[in-house]
């Protein structure tokens, strides 16, 4: 960085309780630069952000911008000094009119009134930089959600800003819209104003970023200019995967992709959901572990839940048994034989003032009562079963499942669909946050479902546990299916390829 850097953020630390989210970032970002900021979930991006946006205190650390050190203690402060933010989701007034929520909060005034004339005029302005043309007279309720989103990056823009910040900036905008905004970001880059620009689409920052910086668990790995950095090395310094050649396994996974696999139970073809999923096809045999891997994105979740009937697809098939399938409900994908343990146990997963047994015991439940009266016998007997078959390492059925280790937590939630008998189970990164040993007991619980004919649905961010793990993996990216690994096609090195560059062979000049 040959000038002066317009913002310089050193050593930046964080904690919320126990966990560390800031662990000695840094960042700089030169004035008339676009600068990618990335890293996946758990990285700190969003930590970072909202500490220089006055949403929230540093722990430790030092800001500097404009050569000056800077405290940020509201975002009203944040804003009044330069930096303007733009967030993924929308956060304008929809009841106010599009003029009302461009100005609000720098209302033109005439004489102490406001000056209606005079701010439609410069709403009007700062739309056509997006070559719209609407009436700004409407409440912003009247537009989709893509306009809305455009109406939000034109306010931030209108407040003569030194730094704005896009979080997912595009994460609502089709093809044509996106262009529009990649040509007002070079505009503002031409006229001095600094962009950190957030966003899981390679494509985009190699479309309009100058410099990257990188951060994973809490600090900043690499920062270096956009054309020293190709997208292979980008996604292994994200992921902190060097490409590994040596074959030494790292998972409790057996690690042959040969399960003995019955016929297809579970396939999709063409699914779109109208927003992270646009095409999508993949298919789970019986007593095989199908892999799903991408970034942060990709729309690996969002499918799981168009199986699992916790969203509905906007096209598509879905064919389950060989029969068309159209879930209009979760309980119609549990009925049909479907078990689901999410992404984040702790918010859509366990309860933490119930017992083990309660939660064990909850999808179950209606099964168990005859007449509106519980089985508390069978019941007993189930969570018995499972506490000793999965290893589950606790006082007894009553303790409080928030007592637990992560790694028993997610024993109870298998438990919990194992219990219902299930022809397929979706695992959506079933050892995220578990302890090394516990992690590659789950490894092994899985191995011995597929062993015993149960069609298991992983998605995991760990490499080596899709590698090691599937016996077939689908990648996804930007919502497609890009590229799908057999038997000896998977390992990392094709993963990694997939995720970067959208096939299955890894570029030579970059692996």
């Amino acid at each position: 960085m040959t000038q002066p850097p317009l913002l310089r953020i050193d050593n930046l630390h964080k904690r919320f309780g126990g966990t560390v989210a800031l662990d000695g970032a840094e960042i700089e970002v030169a004035p008339g630069e676009v600068h990618a900021l990335v890293g996946q979930n758990g990285a700190g991006k969003s930590t970072l952000i909202k500490i220089l946006t006055g949403f929230i205190p540093g722990d430790d650390g030092e800001i500097t911008f404009e050569g000056a050190p800077f405290s940020v203690g509201s975002p009203q402060a944040a804003q009044a000094a330069g930096i303007s933010t733009i967030y993924q989701e929308i956060n304008l007034v929809p009841t106010l009119s599009v003029t009302e929520n461009i100005c609000l909060g720098r209302e033109i005034r005439r004489r102490g009134l406001l000056d209606w004339r005079g701010m439609r005029a410069e709403a009007e302005r700062l739309l056509a930089k997006f070559n719209m043309s609407i009436d700004v007279s409407r409440p912003l309720s009247d537009f989709s959600t893509a306009t809305q989103q455009m109406i939000a990056i034109a306010r931030a823009i209108g407040f003569s800003a030194r730094l704005v910040i896009m979080d997912e900036p595009t994460s609502s905008l089709d093809e044509r819209e996106a262009a529009v905004l990649f040509d007002v970001i070079r505009g503002l880059r031409d006229e001095g104003v600094s962009v950190i620009f957030v966003s899981h689409k390679l494509d985009e920052l190699y479309e309009v970023c100058d410099r990257v910086t990188i951060m994973r668990d809490g600090r900043t790995i690499r920062a270096c200019a956009m054309a020293e950095i190709g997208k292979l090395d980008l996604v292994s310094t994200m992921l902190g995967r060097e490409i590994s050649r040596s074959g030494g396994r790292t998972t409790a996974f057996a690690g042959d992709h040969d399960h003995d696999v019955g016929d297809t139970i579970l396939s999709a073809e063409g699914l779109k959901d109208g927003a992270h999923v646009r095409d999508v096809h993949f298919s789970v045999r019986k007593g095989e572990i199908v892999g799903f891997a991408g970034l942060l994105g990709a729309g690996r979740t969002e499918t799981a839940k168009l199986v699992f009937g916790a969203a509905r697809p906007e096209g598509g098939e879905i064919r389950f048994d060989g029969a068309g399938f159209a879930p209009q409900t979760p309980a119609d994908a549990i009925n049909a034989g479907i078990g689901f343990c999410t992404e984040d146990r702790k918010v859509e997963g366990i309860v933490p003032d119930m017992s083990i047994a309660e939660n064990m015991m909850l999808a179950l439940m209606p099964k168990l009562a005859r007449a509106g009266i519980l089985d508390e016998k069978r019941q007993a007997r189930i969570v018995e079963k499972f506490i000793a078959s999965l290893g589950i390492k606790c006082a007894g059925p009553g303790q409080k499942i928030r007592e637990l280790s992560g790694g028993n937590q997610q024993k109870v939630l298998l438990g919990r669909w194992l219990a219902m008998s299930p022809r397929l189970l979706i695992l959506d990164e079933p050892t995220r946050g578990i302890d090394v040993g516990a992690k590659a007991e789950i490894q092994k619980l899985v191995n011995t479902l597929a062993d015993d004919g149960l069609a298991v649905l992983m998605i995991s961010s760990e490499l080596e546990e899709v590698s090691e793990g599937a016996d077939r993996v689908f990648v996804l990216r930007e919502g497609l299916t890009v590229a799908e690994l057999t038997n000896g096609e998977i390992n990392e090195e094709r993963i990694l390829a997939a995720m970067a560059h959208g096939g299955g062979e890894p570029s030579v000049a970059e692996a």
